[in-house]
């Protein structure tokens, strides 16, 4: 199963050399018990600021991943949300897409002239029709959301299982992401979700918990 952990500083509480703190914490955290990606999607950054807090979370996740597995290809991944130069800089595993960013292709395009190493490209996509785009377009996986009605976003109209299970159709794994919860979690992967991906879900929980959990339906 595929778990993707979608970062917010934001909602940490203090001021924002607290809240980066708790955010590389929970980074750590992640790392050491087994979450496959990790997004980091702090958009209100600079691109140096973002640039300097990714190349922090690169080091954290591979001291943290070593500690867990000797296997490289098990270890954790970062992606970071659609700056594909600030993820070279910082030397991450890849880029997440938005569904209006640069093609999957771009990217690997972009990332094959600056590095021998291909990236990981996850997109995000709201319809059956963009992750067929995403998969045409070369994308490793795909992020459906919104799946269920999120607390800190009521008024975004959920997709819904139906939507998800038509999405999952096709050949590149699909991420279910949106108001995902340890209770619905079994339901999207039912309907065919390759993992789920989340910020509440992990953020706000002890992520050993929420991995065993997961790991085990």
């Amino acid at each position: 199963m595929l778990l993707y952990y979608i970062t917010d500083r934001q909602r940490f509480p203090g001021n924002e050399p607290a809240r980066r703190r708790a955010l590389l914490s929970k980074i750590a955290e992640a790392a050491r018990c087994g979450v496959d990606y990790i997004q980091l999607r702090e958009k209100d950054l600079s691109a140096r600021d973002l640039e300097q807090l990714a190349g922090e979370a690169v080091g954290i996740i591979r001291e943290n991943s070593a500690l867990r597995t000797e296997n490289r290809e098990l270890r954790t991944r970062l992606l970071i949300n659609s700056r594909t130069d600030v993820a070279l800089a910082a030397g991450a595993d890849g880029v997440h897409l938005r569904s209006d960013d640069i093609s999957a292709e771009e990217a690997r395009s972009i990332w094959a002239q600056a590095l021998a190493r291909s990236p990981l490209i996850a997109v995000s996509c709201h319809s059956t029709a963009d992750v067929l785009r995403a998969e045409s377009e070369g994308a490793d996986f795909a992020v459906f959301a919104p799946v269920f009605e999120k607390k800190d976003n009521p008024g975004a109209k959920p997709s819904g299982l139906e939507a998800l299970r038509d999405a999952c159709q096709g050949r590149v794994p699909v991420a279910a992401l949106g108001g995902v919860t340890l209770e619905n979690a079994a339901a999207c992967l039912d309907a065919g979700a390759a993992g789920i991906a989340a910020i509440r879900l992990f953020q706000e929980n002890r992520i050993e918990d929420v991995v065993r959990a997961l790991r085990a339906l």
